[in-house]
């Protein structure tokens, strides 16, 4: 009797154990993230295992006008190096942050976290800064082999990164040089994961993935949108930069600019099996934007992709050879480099204005301008193919477009098997220059005579 209950006890101290580590059995378990259909071409470097006793709750602060910046720098500073660092409630920042630090930890999203909104100039002169695109960001996380998760079947609020949007689009409105934040950047990351999560309404784009290598981004929920019926400006998902064997997978995108843009110097990177709404595509680019550099995209392959009520669907964005101006605070142009071995496969499109487009001319009204100074970037391997569904009535009867600058710009260009419709019901037409013809499935006209619609580019 008495052995009986020794064993009871140590089976019911056993399970308190247990409890006790994962937070009272509230944390849910690190998902196996894995590569599927394709991977980036190589296996993600192995992942230590975490210490489960080692938990470290980030702190909440108690006032509405607090800063929970501190409270997360000493969570992480505390369970780094083999622990895991749960945000299991309500948390406001107010400060930049720089984890860069990060080595072999997880980082588990039940509750929610903000980023304070009553001051958009704060951030324009404290957030972290990059010379790219005139690009900044509230925080910066990066290190090495670092899992970052939430829960998705937790109801909608939880499991949530908020950028409080609204303030800052309704600011640039009238102010059109304000510097917004991107949401979360991912920089000097090697061999990391993050899914399960949802993202809401960032003042710019939602992510940047640069300098870094070796991650896998799964099962995300992104979404902007305005209370107020404001025009949203470059909500875009995700940006690869200066970052190679990344692949993004399985997620939704309800946003304003594009869905995936690989800027310069992103290799190696899979997208697929993603639900885009609102968006101006799957994009390569915009590269070439800064003379005396070089830009290199390559080895990319998209799969398995819905798009609806975009601008535009498989997109190559290239600057003409000479430096323009576009927007306020983005000017480009004359810089050197190339696009190689991308792969669209399985698209489907749905009432977007156009299926195809590749443009030499990003950011230039000005034809006659583009074709006096070719683009310096070449654009070579590029296969376009299973592409279904139906394009908007914008452009009706043109499904999209095919334009290099000069005839040495773009070389062995295939576009095979589409089957993209038009409202009208008319043959769809694409405009096609300086494009070896005979590797087009498609029927090609020639340009119309008149300056670009630069509206997005």
């Amino acid at each position: 009797m008495r052995l009986n209950f020794i064993s009871s006890l140590a089976a019911a101290l056993a399970q308190f154990s247990l409890a006790f580590a994962t937070g009272h059995a509230k944390i849910p378990s690190r998902p196996d993230v894995v590569p599927s259909p394709y991977n980036a071409g190589r296996a993600m470097p192995p992942s230590t295992p975490r210490d489960k006793h080692r938990y470290c709750h980030v702190k909440q602060g108690c006032h509405e006008k607090r800063d929970d910046a501190p409270h997360i720098l000493e969570a992480l500073q505390e369970c780094n190096n083999g622990g895991t660092v749960v945000f299991d409630k309500s948390y406001l920042i107010g400060s930049p942050l720089d984890l860069r630090f990060l080595k072999h930890v997880d980082i588990v999203i039940t509750g929610d976290i903000a980023f304070d909104d009553s001051d958009v100039y704060y951030w324009q002169n404290n957030s972290f800064k990059y010379t790219f695109q005139n690009q900044s960001t509230f925080w910066k996380l990066g290190g090495e082999d670092v899992h970052i998760y939430g829960d998705l079947a937790l109801e909608e609020g939880k499991s949530v990164i908020d950028g409080r949007g609204e303030a800052y689009w309704e600011a640039v409105q009238t102010d059109t040089a304000l510097l917004r934040p991107i949401l979360l950047a991912l920089d000097g990351m090697k061999g990391a994961t993050m899914s399960n999560l949802r993202m809401r309404n960032p003042p710019n784009w939602f992510n940047i993935i640069a300098n870094s290598s070796d991650i896998i981004i799964s099962d995300m929920d992104l979404r902007a949108e305005s209370l107020n019926g404001t025009k949203i400006p470059n909500s875009d998902g995700w940006d690869t930069y200066r970052s190679d064997h990344v692949v993004i997978q399985d997620s939704y995108i309800h946003n304003t600019d594009d869905c995936v843009s690989f800027k310069p110097n992103s290799t190696n990177v899979v997208v697929q099996n993603l639900e885009c709404i609102g968006s101006h595509g799957i994009s390569v680019g915009s590269i070439g934007q800064y003379p005396n550099e070089t830009d290199i995209v390559e080895n990319l392959y998209i799969y398995n992709i819905s798009m609806t009520n975009a601008s535009d669907f498989a997109r190559i964005k290239v600057w003409p050879g000479i430096e323009t101006n576009f927007q306020t605070n983005l000017a480009g142009g004359g810089g050197t480099g190339y696009v190689r071995n991308v792969t669209y496969d399985l698209l489907h499109s749905i009432n977007n204005d156009r299926a195809i487009t590749i443009t030499q001319c990003y950011g230039q009204s000005n034809e006659t301008l583009c074709n006096e100074y070719p683009a310096n970037l070449t654009i070579d391997d590029v296969t376009m193919k299973n592409i279904y569904g139906t394009t908007s009535a914008k452009f009706d009867p043109e499904a999209g477009t095919l334009v290099c600058s000069a005839p040495d710009r773009c070389k062995n260009i295939r576009v095979q098997n589409i089957t993209v419709a038009v409202p009208s019901g008319r043959p769809p037409v694409y405009e096609c220059r300086n494009m070896e013809n005979d590797l087009l499935q498609l029927t090609c006209v020639s340009e119309p005579d008149e300056d670009r619609d630069t509206s997005q580019g």
